[in-house]
């Protein structure tokens, strides 16, 4: 996706070199903005094979208010696992147990998933349930009876429970908006940090899943994605990964098919969602920084 790729090489060629919270070093650039629009195609990256049934699953996590990584670890989606793995290590319950071993215990003890799993008041606690308000029930009442709002907004950077959750949210808030025909619907992400090789293809292609289900329930059109950036760095340890990206040319764009049947934003499924002529280049593997 060309977009996503200017952003990759804007940085490489603008940024800075900077020290992090993880001690892996990055390059940064602070502010930057870039649109996407949803009739081009599905954005899913093509200049590498993206996971994206972890995307979507991750998706649907969220929106039923979950924190914990059992329920996604049970379907081998792992976006999640270095962080309650990181924590346990530093316990004095650790025996020595690598990340395979401890998410096999999650999967098999709920007990253990309790104490172990659970990330603190992470995305899904925020949506569902913001200081007692259920903000994606709130959304999708007012895009269908208040339209022109410039209130719809889903906050997940909740400053009174930051310091309980496993990460801090990068991507802190989004805002829909209507066209003034009532067509077509767009929605605006700031993400507070941004790590363009690991999670910036995740966010894209999470929002814009997001984008178009919220505008089928609501009865609009999917238009644009606009991903607006604070801090989007690129880790020291992913430049190469990045440099094989903008050597190679991208193709054309996927197509997105959800279940037409499906009214509510809680009742979409695996199943309900289809990702067409994804025809991307190899996977490029890379390490997490937690």
């Amino acid at each position: 996706m060309k977009q996503y790729l200017d952003l990759c090489r804007f940085v490489l060629e603008n940024g800075e070199k900077r020290g992090d919270r993880t001690g892996t070093g990055t390059i940064s650039r602070f502010g930057y903005q870039m649109r996407v629009d949803l009739n081009d195609g599905f954005p899913l990256l093509t200049t590498k094979k993206v996971f994206y049934r972890g995307i979507f699953e991750e998706l649907f996590w969220f929106l039923k208010g979950e924190t914990n990584i059992r329920p996604l670890a049970l379907k081998n989606v792992k976006i999640w696992n270095d962080w309650p793995y990181a924590k346990y290590k530093k316990s004095e319950e650790y025996k020595g147990e690598t990340m395979e071993e401890f998410i096999a215990k999650i999967c098999e003890d709920e007990q253990f998933a309790e104490k172990w799993g659970d990330l603190g008041p992470v995305y899904g606690k925020q949506w569902r349930n913001f200081g007692g308000v259920d903000q994606i029930t709130e959304l999708i009442e007012n895009l269908k009876n208040d339209p022109f709002s410039r209130r719809h907004l889903v906050v997940a950077y909740n400053p009174g429970e930051v310091d309980q959750m496993a990460l801090p949210p990068c991507h802190a808030f989004f805002q829909f908006y209507v066209s003034a025909d009532r067509k077509r619907l767009s929605c605006q992400l700031y993400q507070r940090s941004a790590d363009l090789f690991l999670g910036v293809p995740f966010n894209i292609a999470s929002y814009a899943l997001l984008l178009a289900m919220v505008a089928q329930v609501c009865g609009y059109e999917p238009y644009e994605f606009i991903h607006t950036f604070g801090d989007a760095h690129i880790y020291l340890d992913h430049v190469d990964q990045i440099k094989e990206q903008l050597s190679r040319e991208p193709r054309p764009l996927p197509k997105l098919w959800l279940n037409p049947e499906i009214k509510s934003i809680f009742d979409f499924t695996i199943d309900d969602v289809k990702v067409l002529d994804y025809d991307p280049w190899p996977a490029i593997k890379g390490k997490v920084s937690v």
